[in-house]
């Protein structure tokens, strides 16, 4: 799970109180606490905890604002730092993080993604998404590959949608599956895995833990920093 604390740049109180009145940030007041044309530190993006649909929101804000920041004496857009320390979390954000990363790359933009401490689940697709050559483990970070799971939404998704529950069950099942091979694509494309070695990894209905550099091995980092 992706819960993004991710700020490098701490909100002001101001600030603070316009987002409990429900007001939302706007771009000028984000670039603003993201540092637009700061140092390093400014660009830098922290994920942590669970990965859920208000903590990719702010992430996949803060990667669009940061790939449209161009340095002043250069007049390009230095490379974004991307943190994550993460048990994983749902696979539709997940796979809205991952689109925007491709399309901030494919602006020319580096993103440097960092693991810290554990990369699991959603976070591990992540991570393998950086800039080829631009992907760091720590030493002592684990890393972590499982299937796509997921549940239904109970009782009242039936109802609405006029649906019995076993046609609920089947319908839930085949979202899974579509999920499921969307991610065992999006990792044949990011790692040195295939993908019949990646579904021949999660088939074994396990959590499967690799060592910084068994990640590495795999093709889900470049490095140990």
């Amino acid at each position: 799970m992706l819960m993004s604390k991710k700020k490098s740049v701490k909100v002001s109180e101001e600030e603070e109180d316009k987002k409990e009145e429900g007001q939302e940030l706007g771009a000028d007041a984000l670039m603003q606490l993201l540092g637009a044309g700061g140092g390093p530190e400014s660009r830098s993006i922290m994920l942590q905890g669970n990965l859920e649909e208000e903590s990719a929101a702010e992430i996949i804000t803060a990667l669009i604002v940061l790939s449209s920041q161009k340095d002043p004496e250069t007049n390009e857009v230095e490379p974004i730092k991307f943190y994550i320390s993460t048990y994983g979390g749902a696979a539709d954000e997940m796979f809205a993080i991952y689109d925007v990363m491709n399309y901030v790359k494919r602006q020319g933009v580096i993103i440097e993604t960092v693991g810290l401490g554990k990369v699991m689940s959603a976070g591990t697709l992540l991570l393998a998404a950086g800039t080829p050559g631009h992907r760091k483990l720590g030493k002592h970070c684990r890393v972590m590959i499982h299937a796509v799971a997921g549940g239904s939404m109970g009782e009242l998704h039936s109802i609405v949608l006029n649906q019995s529950p076993e046609a609920s069950i089947k319908n839930e099942l085949e979202q899974m599956n579509v999920l499921q091979e969307s991610y065992i694509q999006a990792m044949a494309d990011e790692t040195e895995m295939s993908k019949k070695q990646i579904q021949n990894l999660i088939n074994r209905k396990v959590n499967v833990y690799l060592s910084a550099s068994e990640a590495i091995e795999k093709g889900l980092a470049d490095e140990v920093y």
